[in-house]
């Protein structure tokens, strides 16, 4: 599948990791959601970026962020009841919105 025109990007910073919540639109105008890791590993003088990505299509949107909230809260309060994960909170220059097009393209 084709991306299309990007309608909304938030990119979330995590290390080596970056991870893309991007809004794209469809020839008929409906929207879905793209979420995508990239990790960057060195190459040489370099580095090289490994990619997955998701589609999220809006029939779909509440059943995922359902199951994601459960299975966050379930780690949080039955797996690791004693973590303060509010170390973890993203700071400011880590977590950043961007309408429009992104600094890194996909092909």
């Amino acid at each position: 599948m084709e991306d299309r025109e990007q309608i909304y990007s938030k990119r979330v910073r995590a290390g080596k990791r970056t991870y893309f919540f991007d809004v794209r639109s469809t020839r008929s105008n409906d929207y879905y959601l793209t979420i995508t890791e990239s990790r960057r590993h060195p190459q040489g003088d370099g580095f090289t970026y490994e990619k997955h990505k998701m589609f999220l299509y809006k029939e779909d949107f509440d059943k995922f962020v359902d199951a994601l909230k459960d299975a966050v809260d379930h780690v949080k309060t039955e797996l690791m009841p004693e973590v303060d994960f509010s170390q973890f909170e993203a700071k400011t220059e880590e977590v950043d919105a961007v309408i429009g097009e992104s600094d890194l393209k996909w092909e």
